[in-house]
């Protein structure tokens, strides 16, 4: 099980037209991830006032989230994965660790003291030293592709994105006020050095841009003019 993630996040805004010719051209050099198609579930810390975010929005050459996040609908036994989300200079690098659903009925700075790891630790000084608490649920849908030959290459495919500031907990995964036109796909290229050539050639083919899109910015803005 991978805990550590370093590599760089490409992001594109998609009409499913687009989508579905990009996917056309991955067939002769990536395949279906281990697991292709899911439910993505996250639970955001922010402070009471939303300055994790509203900084990550003013993009600083250095930025970090924390996040509780699982896949599908998990079980008590089911893992979740405390993950601090860090970005410089446009470079991700995520460390996270993974316990059961069982385990977070306690607060999370016992849970991370009780796992006693590198990670953990981690997380624990980023608690200890920001005055967070669980604030946004955000839930997706994925598509996953990983490169047959380039490893490091994964292409994904996100719908649904939706958010909701109640029942902060991975119980109901598909509640939330959806943010993302259901023509749109979110695209991510998500690569250890450069997108390959041939890759490349396929964005430039079906006319797709890189945009800069954040989730969490996006469902923050959304909230705000319900304010």
């Amino acid at each position: 099980m991978q805990l550590t993630f370093k590599r760089y996040e490409k992001k594109y805004l998609v009409t499913n037209v687009q989508a579905a010719a990009v996917n056309a051209a991955l067939q002769d050099h990536m395949a279906p991830d281990q697991y292709p198609s899911y439910w993505v579930q996250n639970l955001y810390y922010d402070t009471d006032n939303w300055d994790v975010i509203t900084l990550s929005m003013e993009k600083p050459l250095y930025k970090e989230k924390l996040r509780l996040r699982c896949y599908g609908t998990p079980s008590k036994d089911s893992n979740v994965f405390i993950e601090l989300k860090k970005k410089y200079a446009g470079e991700v690098n995520k460390r996270r660790i993974a316990l059961p659903l069982s385990m977070l009925t306690d607060s999370l700075q016992k849970v991370l003291v009780a796992h006693d790891t590198q990670i953990a630790r981690e997380l624990d000084f980023y608690l200890q030293n920001n005055s967070v608490a669980a604030k946004m649920f955000i839930t997706f849908h994925r598509t996953a592709f990983s490169g047959i030959k380039d490893e490091g290459l994964r292409v994904t495919f996100d719908t649904n994105i939706r958010y909701r500031c109640d029942k902060l907990d991975f119980s109901h995964p598909c509640q939330g006020k959806d943010v993302l036109h259901e023509d749109y796909q979110l695209m991510e290229i998500k690569t250890r050095t450069s997108i390959p050539l041939w890759l490349c050639e396929v964005l430039s083919e079906n006319a797709i841009h890189r945009v800069s899109f954040s989730k969490y910015g996006t469902c923050f803005k959304d909230l705000k003019q319900l304010l």
